[in-house]
């Protein structure tokens, strides 16, 4: 019995369950993994590639700054961030991600679990082996549960797109890249020099 209960900690779920919020704090993983549509994704890697945190951090710096004193809060990874389809209760939750940056204005979303509903704009930089679940699974929860701006970062080829959420659909940007100045439409006043920024990136 002992046996059986040391493996269903180590092994909680598998990939063809249903799983909710509720179960999620359950386990007992030293993985990441996240909940989209109550189907688990593991972390495609035991951690991220340095140029991705590299990328990550930077950005995240340059978001605290422009929001010091302001209404908005950005958070970096691991956050989780719960995407309620009708009732915020744990067990009724099946969507939980952790996105790499996100920012939230909405403060009545946040809590000591992290961020309860859409934030207002989130960033995704791409990993190997991960880029699927970023650009087809995550796309399609975001836009769902109305997060305004979805930006994916590919820090290899240092080239970004954003979807800003029009009428309840994203609209993509061109394919921005190094000579762009890319801004955020819900974070006024908020600008990426992608030429400048990917400069200090070893």
């Amino acid at each position: 019995m002992e046996s059986e209960e040391k493996d269903l900690i180590k092994e909680p779920f598998t990939e063809y369950g249903v799983y909710s919020y509720a179960d999620y704090l359950t386990w007992e993983i030293d993985e990441m993994v996240e909940l989209i549509k109550g189907k688990v994704f593991r972390s495609a890697a035991a951690a991220p590639r340095r140029k991705h945190q590299e990328v990550a951090g930077l950005l995240h710096s340059r978001f605290l700054v422009h929001l010091e004193g302001k209404q908005c809060k950005v958070y970096i990874a691991p956050f989780d961030v719960r995407l309620p389809i009708k009732s915020i209760r744990n067990e009724d939750i099946y969507t939980v991600v952790q996105p790499d940056i996100c920012v939230v204005c909405d403060r009545s979303k946040l809590d000591e679990a992290g961020c309860v509903g859409a934030p207002d704009l989130i960033v995704e930089v791409l990993s190997p082996g991960n880029n699927k679940k970023e650009v087809r699974n995550k796309y399609e929860v975001y836009e769902e549960s109305g997060v305004r701006e979805y930006w994916i970062i590919h820090p290899s080829e240092e080239t970004m797109i954003i979807y800003s959420l029009v009428e309840g659909k994203y609209k993509p940007s061109r394919l921005f890249s190094s000579g762009d100045v890319v801004k955020s439409e819900c974070i006024p006043g908020f600008e990426l020099d992608l030429e400048e920024f990917f400069e200090k990136i070893d």
